[in-house]
């Protein structure tokens, strides 16, 4: 069965991501509650985070998002000599 990209697909299909497993392509799963996480394809699926209250319940796979550079941190706030 062929699968579209962005489809959401039962959980119990997990197994099935490392047919759809590709460089640049990664994998998001949504909890009942409409949370996500996203990750590779690693079988069995990664634990949800600590502060889901129910677990995954469908997948997709999507595009990876490209890297972005965070702002440098400002430098110290010069302290007062005392």
């Amino acid at each position: 069965m062929a699968v579209a990209m962005g489809e959401w697909i039962a959980m119990e299909q997990w197994a099935r991501c490392t047919e759809m497993a590709r460089p640049g392509i990664v994998f998001e799963l949504r909890n009942a509650e409409g949370l996500t996480l996203t990750t590779p394809c690693v079988v069995p699926a990664p634990p949800p985070p600590f502060d889901w209250t129910s677990p995954p319940v469908v997948f997709r796979a999507i595009v990876e998002a490209a890297p972005t550079h965070s702002t440098p941190l400002p430098p110290p706030a010069s302290t007062p000599q005392g």
